[in-house]
């Protein structure tokens, strides 16, 4: 498998990759879960202390204003999201928050983030990470934690958040610590045997496990059945929430059927396209590319693409329209690298 060494060690030992930029809002108050289960489209109420999901937060309309991980805390939830949303989501929930018991803020600036990913990420972090009141963390109670599980830990005496994730496709923790000791740990990760890493062996990572990032593979004209991300933002069982009525509406009454939705695309050759570059089938337009990289997993370019009902289906055919050249693309199951990929 070829690679750059950020890469290469997701998939053979340890990386870190520094994701301070993200979003943080916390979420305070005895009506903090209620409320959030109001205004989220996940199950927020039945969430415990070192529990957490996967969520969009929707206009009224159905399309997103954003999508999160929700960390409960125990004393506060943690909001994980897009940074060039955090403003709007924060003023947003603000404006709904009446007689409920619940306090809002921004922990952006206050607190960074570190992702430790790959075979070896539970030991890295045990290594220098410690539990409450100095008990050990151990790689063997770590790897076997679900996705979201979560506690307060520390590092060298400064609080630490640690949770369970599952973004990349191979196991994975991220850390949160107060923004002045980021570098410090960083440190301490790579000197337990983790290799530093950028925003390409990310993005490689992430589209190769098939997951959308707001902004580029979703947007704010986007519902949450064309991201494909359904599955695991939305419960079906909870009460109302915004948005909730145009997403009932497409599961049950359209039995799910969308005028678009996101694929995976392999990419004949070696060139790899970019983002917007448009899609046809014959005359036919057919959508465009929102993400794409080359994939030492599957060993050619792929994609993610925003394709029109017609070319869902797994073994299509597309013509990539790459400035004054075309490049030929099939489509594919996501994550990337099943076998029914061929």
């Amino acid at each position: 498998m070829q690679g750059g060494a950020g890469y290469l060690a997701a998939r053979e030992r340890a990386t870190v990759f520094d994701r301070s930029s993200r979003g943080k809002i916390a979420v305070a108050g005895g009506d903090r879960r209620a409320y959030l289960h109001a205004m989220l489209t996940s199950d927020v109420s039945s969430l415990q202390a070192g529990g957490g999901c996967y969520a969009a937060y929707l206009t009224p309309q159905g399309r997103l204003i954003a999508d999160m991980v929700v960390l409960d805390l125990g004393d506060l939830l943690l909001l994980d999201l897009d940074r060039s949303v955090t403003a709007d989501v924060l003023s947003k929930l603000d404006q709904f928050v009446f007689s409920e018991d619940v306090k809002l803020g921004d922990l952006s600036e206050a607190f960074g983030k570190l992702v430790v990913a790959g075979p070896a990420a539970a030991a890295s972090v045990a290594t220098v990470v410690e539990g409450a009141g100095g008990s050990p963390l151990t790689a063997g109670d770590l790897s076997a934690w679900p996705p979201f599980r979560n506690l307060r830990a520390s590092f060298r005496g400064e609080v630490t958040i640690v949770a369970a994730s599952d973004d990349l496709g191979v196991a994975a923790f991220d850390l949160y610590i107060e923004r002045p000791y980021v570098d410090q740990l960083s440190s301490a990760l790579e000197a337990s045997g983790a290799t530093k890493a950028g925003v390409v062996d990310w993005e490689t990572l992430r589209i190769e496990a098939g997951r959308p990032r707001f902004g580029a593979d979703m947007d704010g004209t986007t519902i949450p059945l064309e991201a494909g991300i359904e599955s695991r933002a939305i419960s079906f069982t909870k009460g109302c929430y915004p948005g909730q009525e145009v997403v009932i509406r497409v599961v049950h009454r359209g039995h799910g059927r969308i005028a678009r939705r996101l694929v995976g695309l392999v990419i004949d050759g070696t060139e790899v396209p970019g983002a917007g570059d448009l899609l046809r089938s014959g005359d036919r337009e057919a959508g465009k590319i929102t993400s794409a990289t080359w994939s030492p997993l599957v060993g050619a370019p792929i994609a993610l693409a925003m394709v029109q009902r017609d070319f869902f289906e797994p073994g299509t055919g597309l013509t990539v329209l790459r400035g004054d050249h075309a490049l030929t693309a099939r489509v594919v199951q996501l994550p990337f690298g099943l076998k029914a990929d061929g």
